[in-house]
């Protein structure tokens, strides 16, 4: 007889990122910001998802301002919510980061 699904399922806990990972993508989206006013408008997110060698660019940088941006001003408040940005790209790029900084 074929079983065409399991009759346990498992759940996995979420691999969570390597921690050097975390604090690449904050260094890199810190940077990015070329006024230093602690804010990241669209361009300079932009510009980090160049970095990474983002072939969508524009797509991501509107999904990390859907997810980041919690205020709605059009920029991301590198105090308070750089982390969910940081937590969208890792979820974009599951463990590739240092190879799309090379």
């Amino acid at each position: 007889m074929v079983f065409f699904f399991n009759k346990r399922t498992e759940t996995k806990q979420k691999d969570l990122p390597p921690k050097e990972d975390y604090d690449e993508l904050v260094r890199l989206f810190k940077r990015c910001d070329v006024n230093n006013d602690g804010r990241l408008s669209w361009e300079e997110v932009k510009a980090g998802f160049r970095r990474l060698h983002s072939r969508f660019p524009v797509y991501r940088t509107h999904r990390a301002f859907q997810m980041a941006d919690q205020n709605h001003d059009g920029y991301i408040n590198v105090d308070d919510e750089l982390d969910k940005l940081v937590t969208y790209v890792l979820e974009c790029y599951p463990g590739t980061i240092k190879l799309r900084l090379i």
